[in-house]
């Protein structure tokens, strides 16, 4: 007989039922409803665990989701352990009871293994954001249970009285709204589910009521106790005549007689319910790998490597991180980390987890302790949450500091895809940084791939090389002088100087300057990625003995003769005000050396404190500010031994001036940045101009 009640709602629970923001994607309704699903059949097996339950023969623990177009009805029906009436009015009604937390104070003791997703109840509700009534039915897995039926139209009312279910479990049917038809769509409903529960540990089958059935035919010995026979076959045996060694015809049997059997087609289960990362390691193969990286990411560029996380103590995580191959520096912002709860999906990217430099990665994490909120789609900011994140973190850094020590080859291999995520992770957390400082690569111009710290001892050498042979050529023995010791000792108070490190940015761009090094013997590193410049102030401020600076940013005394300040000042002073005039520029800055290349007529260079306050004003979209008001903008260095410069100094007055100290001082430029549109037309124009000239 049925009867009426009232929802029990008080103050303490009614905003977090609320249908229409119970949850902020409304879709998420299917997985709450499946994890309940496989909430009670998780239960059952427990409570057969114990023997407390049966399983009958031919039983199967599985959630089949149905949809109806037709009549607009989508059903969720499990083989779980079912409900009786007072169940259903306690776990039901009593909205803000949590049965599986009942559940798991019972039995916590009796049985291990199998996690309980969540909690059945408050996520039932969630099926009223999409549906306008919802029915219940229900058999309880107890002995003499009479099964259920209860139903509600989205009010505090709801009907409980007899049932017509015949096997234990729970079928839920929604009867869908007019806003929310699409769930009775068999593929949307398809790509939800494979959103939510593409691995939950239970099998999940979707079908379509209104869809013609589909069959397939296999061998008799094939049939299983769960397929339904449509029609039973019998293949007669095939021959065909052939010649024997004879010569003679005769006729052969090519294929036996065959019994088989036409069946319904065997539904395929949405779910994976033993994904690859809750296998050990050493289970898995590279294939498995790699397969599992195409299925769940839809990449099939072939990641780099992978870090397989397998932890039970003090918490319980799992998963796969994945370093994707990177083809260009914009790739990078493209990861995904998938989080997971029991193989229940949860979000992606969720930044109290999962470390922000590692959501540029590919990958999974599973982690049944994590502490979830009611809807189980955000997570609690606490203390344990942080000491995930670090462990997945320190993970990361043992598997990358341990191939630089063991598999240097590969890590040099796979360095420039890979520096990104480890000089992001550096900026990011500091402890990740402390970890991977001695594992840092630089290439220098050779292609040679050095650690930061060879590289900085590689530099500190020259320089000393270079201080001790101007020491000694300015050193002068005579008596009364300060003896050595003498000099040290008054010195040991002093800071220790800078070494300075030189770096390129654009190995095309900057090659002039690049050919000089090679031509004295001087090295840089090839820094080109747009996180190398916070990552450069980085290590400066984590080494405060060295300096970087760019390779076009001065003109270092390697590239000069040695000569006075006095000899130049009148030639400066004098190409300083003849550029002036020809590029109409009073404040460009000139600056007149003698480079020891003649051929190197003229070069730009920007101090590296201002071009670094124009790069992060770039990268701030503060582009509507003047770069000089952070300091001096770019020099023209001009090489008082190149024949071009001379020309210019002697014939200051000739009609041609004006042209050659514009290109001069546009081929300078384009040694250090592209010109701008209208820059490089003028200068093509002007290169056709002097080839003209040349021609007459």
């Amino acid at each position: 007989m049925s009867k009426t009640g009232n929802l029990s709602i008080n103050s303490e629970n009614i905003f977090p039922i609320i249908k229409k923001w119970l949850y902020s994607d409304h879709d998420i309704f299917m997985r709450e409803l499946v994890s309940n699903g496989c909430d009670a059949i998780t239960k059952l097996k427990k409570l057969a665990l114990i023997g407390e339950f049966t399983f009958p023969k031919n039983y199967k623990n599985k959630i089949d989701v149905i949809v109806n177009p037709k009549e607009k009805t989508l059903k969720f029906i499990d083989t779980g352990l079912g409900m009786t009436a007072d169940e259903v009015e306690e776990y039901i009604t009593q909205i803000a009871f949590s049965g599986a937390t009942d559940f798991l104070e019972k039995y916590k003791d009796n049985a291990n293994g199998d996690e309980i997703i969540g909690h059945f109840g408050l996520g039932f509700y969630s099926a009223f954001m999409v549906a306008d009534e919802v029915h219940i039915d229900t058999l309880s897995y107890k002995e003499g249970a009479t099964p259920v039926h209860w139903e509600c139209d989205g009010g505090t009312q709801y009907t409980i009285g007899e049932g017509s279910r015949t096997s234990v479990g729970t079928e839920i049917t929604l009867f869908l709204n007019e806003e929310s038809l699409e769930f009775a769509n068999e593929y949307r409903v398809r790509e939800v589910l494979e959103k939510y529960c593409s691995f939950m540990p239970t099998e999940i089958f979707l079908t379509n009521a209104d869809a013609e059935p589909q069959y397939e035919t296999i061998l008799k010995e094939e049939l299983r106790d769960d397929d339904e026979v449509i029609e039973y076959i019998h293949e007669d045996a095939k021959t065909e005549e052939k010649e024997n060694e004879n010569g003679e015809k005769e006729i052969v049997e090519v294929s036996p007689a065959q019994e088989k059997v036409k069946i319904k087609k065997r539904p395929v289960s949405i779910s994976d319910i033993h994904p690859l990362w809750t296998k050990h390691p050493n289970e898995c193969t590279k294939e498995e790998y790699l397969e599992f990286y195409r299925k769940v990411f839809m990449d099939y560029k072939e990641p780099l490597f992978w870090i397989h996380l397998n932890m039970d103590y003090p918490f319980n995580l799992k998963g796969i991180l994945y370093f994707p191959k990177i083809n260009t520096e914009y790739d990078s912002i493209e990861g995904t980390i998938k989080l997971y709860n029991n193989q229940v999906f949860i979000a992606d990217n969720i930044k109290e987890v999962i470390p922000e430099f590692l959501m540029l990665l590919k990958g999974v994490i599973d982690c049944p302790d994590l502490p979830l909120n009611v809807s189980r789609s955000a997570l609690q900011n606490d203390g344990f949450v942080k000491k995930i994140s670090d462990y997945i973190s320190k993970k990361v850094a043992d598997k990358l500091s341990g191939m630089c020590k063991t598999d240097r080859e590969n890590y040099e291999k796979y360095w420039d895809d890979i520096s990104p995520f480890i000089k992001f992770g550096c900026l990011k957390d500091s402890k990740f940084s402390d970890r991977m400082m001695d594992y840092i690569l630089v290439k220098n111009l050779d292609g040679k791939y050095l650690t930061l710290d060879d590289f900085i001892k590689e530099n500190q050498k020259a320089e000393d090389n270079t201080d001790n042979t101007e020491a000694a050529k300015n050193t002068e023995t005579a008596e009364g002088t300060e003896t050595k010791d003498d000099a040290s000792d008054g010195d040991a108070d002093k800071e220790a100087p800078k070494t300075t490190l030189f770096y390129v940015t654009d190995e095309v761009q900057q090659s002039q300057y690049i050919n000089m090094f090679k031509e004295e013997g001087l090295d840089a590193a090839i820094l080109k990625h747009n996180i190398d410049t916070p990552f450069i102030t980085h290590v400066e401020q984590k080494k405060e003995n060295v300096h970087f600076q760019r390779i076009d940013a001065d003109v270092t005394d390697s590239f000069k003769e040695e000569t006075a300040e006095e000899e130049l000042k009148e030639t400066t002073e004098t190409l300083t005000d003849i550029f002036r005039k020809a590029l109409g520029k009073d404040k460009l800055e000139v600056k007149v050396e003698k480079l020891k290349n003649e051929k190197v007529s003229s070069m730009i260079t920007l101090s590296e404190e201002t071009r670094r306050m124009q790069e992060m004003m770039k990268m701030y979209n503060m582009y509507g500010m003047d770069p000089n008001m952070f300091g001096g903008s770019e020099t023209l260095v001009l090489n008082a031994n190149n024949a071009l410069v001379q020309y210019i100094l002697n014939h200051k007055d000739s009609g041609h001036v004006p042209m050659m100290c514009e290109q001069l001082y546009d081929l300078a430029m384009l040694s250090h940045a592209p010109l701008s549109p209208d820059a490089m037309t003028k200068f093509i124009a002007r290169s056709n101009e002097i080839m003209m000239l040349l021609a007459k």
